[in-house]
C-alpha cells in the first residue's frame, strides 16, 4: 500500500496570505522577539526553514537581518511567502527556494547567525534527522530555535486523525472542521468562555488567525512529537547549550491538540 502523501500546507498558506496587513506583520515580529533579543537578529543571516506563508521572513527583515533566506518543501508554500516578500519587502535581501531541511548542508550553502524552524520539522517524517540537518547549518556561536510538538498520551490518536485528514477531500475535510470546532465551542463555553470572544480575539505567535490554523493543526501530516528531555539531550549531544525552552503543555490530555515547546539554543564556539 503506497503510503499517504503529505498535508498540502502550501494551499492554506495562500489563502492565509491574501489576509496579511501589518498587524499580523506586528505580531510575528513581537512572536520572534519573544524569543530572541532584537540584537540577535539585527545584522544577522536569517534561514527560515520551512518558511510557510513567509511572515516570519519577513518579521527578520523587519527586525533588521542582513540577509533572509527561506526553504519549503511545498511549492505553494514557495509561492506564498514570495508572494508576501514581494508585497511587503521588494527588493530586500531575501530569496525563497523550493527545498527540504533533508538537502541542506553547510558545505554547500555556508551557515548562518540564526536558523529558525517553527513548527516545522515534526512533519518532515524524520523529526530528528531533519534536527539534526537544521543544527548543521547554525554558525558556531549562532542560534537555533525550533518549535517542536509536545508528546501527550492521544498522540496515537492525532497521527491517525491528520492521516485520515490528510487524504480526505474537500468536503470531508471541511465536515471534520466543522465537528472539530464545535466541540472546541463546547469546550470553551464549558469553562465559561466565549467562543465568539476567543476567536476573534486569537492570534497566533505567527499571526495566523483560528481557522487557519484548525485547518492546519487538522492537517499536519506526517506528525511526531516530543518533549523537553529529548530535545535538550539532543542539543547537547550535537554542541549546543540550550539557552531557553519554552514549553506549553497541551490541555486535558492532549484532547484538542498538542501545542509546540519552543527551544533557543546556542551553538558552543
Amino acid at each position: 500500500m503506497a503510503a499517504p502523501a503529505p498535508f498540502r500546507f502550501g494551499e492554506n498558506w495562500q489563502s492565509f496570505v491574501a489576509t496579511v496587513g501589518e498587524d499580523q506583520i506586528r505580531v510575528a515580529e513581537d512572536g520572534l522577539l519573544r524569543l530572541l533579543p532584537r540584537d540577535r537578529v539585527a545584522g544577522a543571516r536569517f534561514l527560515d526553514i520551512g518558511c510557510g506563508s513567509g511572515l516570519s521572513s519577513l518579521a527578520a527583515l523587519r527586525l533588521g537581518a542582513r540577509s533572509v533566506e527561506g526553504i519549503d518543501a511545498d511549492a505553494q508554500s514557495v509561492e506564498a511567502a514570495t508572494a508576501l516578500l514581494e508585497k511587503f519587502a521588494a527588493g530586500g535581501p531575501w530569496r525563497v527556494a523550493a527545498a527540504s531541511v533533508f538537502e541542506l548542508a553547510p558545505e554547500r550553502h555556508g551557515t548562518f547567525d540564526v536558523v529558525y524552524s517553527w513548527g516545522v520539522l515534526h512533519h518532515t517524517g524524520d523529526l530528528w534527522r531533519a534536527l539534526a540537518h537544521a543544527a548543521a547549518m547554525t554558525a558556531p556561536d549562532g542560534t537555533l530555535v525550533v518549535a517542536l510538538y509536545r508528546k501527550t498520551p492521544l498522540c496515537g490518536f492525532w497521527r491517525w486523525e491528520k492521516r485520515l485528514y490528510a487524504g480526505a477531500g474537500p468536503r470531508a475535510q471541511r465536515a471534520m472542521r466543522a465537528l472539530y470546532k464545535t466541540v472546541f465551542a463546547a469546550g470553551l463555553l464549558a469553562s465559561g468562555r466565549s467562543p465568539a470572544r476567543y476567536i476573534a480575539a486569537y492570534r497566533s505567535d505567527r499571526g495566523m488567525d483560528w481557522h487557519h490554523d484548525v485547518h492546519d493543526w487538522l492537517g499536519g501530516y506526517p506528525y511526531e512529537s516530543t518533549g523537553p528531555a529529548e530535545v535538550e539531550a539532543f542539543l547537547e549531544g550535537a554542541g549546543f547549550t540550550l539557552e531557553r525552552a519554552l514549553a506549553h503543555p497541551a490541555r486535558a490530555l492532549g484532547v484538542f491538540g498538542s501545542h509546540c515547546d519552543e527551544y533557543v539554543a546556542r551553538r558552543r564556539t
